[in-house]
């Protein structure tokens, strides 16, 4: 893992006063209602007007006069100049210990109006010494105009642009940081002893899910969100039957040529098409590796449902799903909106672990083990960011100066997110919750 040079807590969750933000929302029209001599019917459409401007304002004004969770102790203390070089002079008044609010800068530095000293995770690691987590303006427009419509309605012809636009980019734009292996999700570190390779952590993770579904030979297994499929193949080459599940056309064309390659093309069958055009059929496995924040937070519950009705009785349904930490730092909540922006659209089925296990227990699923996989995955996303260094070059030719600088932010800022917690992911090993379901499997070898 990328070591952790200097460790300092933010504000956030730890003060912050749901009471005073409902008061505001709330009292402010009341008191504006009494001082202007309003009719009290016009109180509800005042507060209605109101909500979202006090709302933000609320969150904008807190952000400024926190303290932090902890004293910031252990920075370099040096000067803004120090790490990073504005070229624009719109923004030459943060030089000294003025510090640029951390969206500023990445916005700025995108736009290459902003360079950086040195490697980005190192000045990423020192973040505290010369950016501020307090809200910017263009972060609550892309709240209000952007995330919350998204959320709200997630369409299919919604889901289908997002997830086309970004994994149909390009295969080369993905190997450039995946490699060869195309899985574009956590790893599995073995030993905090012994370096793993990249290739080492996806093939250690492989064999994890196989286990933990205990997965047989003649088993019929589902693969939503299969991305470019070799965890479907790995789970053919083991013996069972398996069907992957992707929206990415290229994604699916190269799990086709995969499962060709490794002889198991009759044993495996990629589909391009929507989770809700799934074949109503049933399956002994599903598997489901963080697809399921692209579901949305108003669907979820629709296709935990789906899943139920798609698996056998006895069967398992194994779920990798990213999250952000209920007890919230503003860094996690201004990381969370730049994926959001960038990396993920739509994706805002990431919450905190209590409201993933609620919603399984709400469509009929009984939860058997959950294990958190923050530090592998900080791992894993560290063994990106140098691949993606590495090809530099090529990214630049090709992509151009903006995404490549989009995806070296992106990686090197989750290498540090998920290794200190700010987001994680879990894995979740599920089964109906049924009189009859065999639990003496799940906790006694054979």
């Amino acid at each position: 893992m990328a070591p952790a040079p200097y460790c300092v807590e933010g504000t956030g969750s730890e003060l912050f006063s749901n009471t005073q933000l409902l008061g505001a929302i709330f009292g402010i029209p009341f008191a504006l209602t009494i001082f202007i001599g309003l009719p009290w019917s016009a109180y509800p459409f005042l507060a209605l007007i109101l909500a979202a401007p006090l709302f933000a304002g609320y969150n904008v004004l807190y952000a400024l006069t926190a303290t932090p969770i902890r004293p910031q102790l252990g920075l370099p203390g040096r000067n803004v100049e120090d790490y990073i070089t504005i070229k624009d002079t719109a923004l030459s008044g943060f030089t000294g210990k003025s510090k640029i609010p951390i969206t500023l800068f990445f916005e700025s530095y995108f736009d290459e109006k902003i360079d950086i000293k040195g490697d980005m995770l190192d000045l990423l690691e020192a973040r505290y010494d010369w950016a501020k987590f307090t809200w910017q303006l263009e972060q609550v427009k892309f709240f209000f105009t952007q995330w919350i419509p998204e959320t709200l309605w997630h369409s299919r012809k919604q889901d289908e642009d997002q997830v086309r636009d970004h994994y149909d980019r390009g295969d080369d734009f993905y190997e450039a940081f995946l490699g060869p292996m195309m899985i574009y999700t956590s790893g599995i570190m073995t030993s905090r002893h012994k370096r793993e390779t990249l290739e080492e952590l996806q093939q250690n993770k492989l064999e994890l899910v196989c286990n933990k579904i205990k997965l047989k030979p003649t088993d019929r297994m589902l693969d939503i969100g299969c991305g470019w499929g070799t965890l479907s193949v790995h789970a053919a080459k083991q013996g069972a039957n398996v069907t992957g599940v992707t929206l990415g056309k290229n994604q699916a064309a190269w799990g086709r040529g995969k499962a060709e390659a490794a002889g198991v093309s009759d044993k495996v069958r990629i589909l391009c098409t929507d989770y809700r055009d799934i074949p109503r059929e049933r399956y002994n496995k599903i598997t489901c590796l963080e697809m399921a924040e692209h579901v949305g937070i108003l669907r979820f519950q629709t296709f935990l449902q789906q899943v139920k009705e798609m698996l056998e009785d006895d069967g398992l349904f194994f779920l990798q799903i990213a999250g952000l930490r209920r007890a919230w730092q503003h860094e996690d909540l201004m990381w969370g909106l730049f994926m959001a922006k960038y990396v993920f659209p739509g994706a805002d089925a990431s919450p905190p672990l209590n409201w993933v296990i609620e919603q399984l227990e709400r469509a009929g699923f009984e939860v058997s083990t959950v294990e958190t996989l923050g530090v592998h995955y900080s791992a894993t996303i560290y063994r990106w960011y140098s691949n993606w260094m590495k090809n530099k070059d090529m990214i630049v030719e090709k992509y151009g100066v903006r995404w490549f600088r989009i995806w070296e932010f992106f990686l090197a800022y989750s290498t540090i997110v998920s290794r200190q917690g700010s987001a994680t992911v879990y894995q979740i090993v599920s089964h109906k919750n049924l009189n009859s379901f065999d639990r003496v499997q799940l906790t006694v070898k054979e």
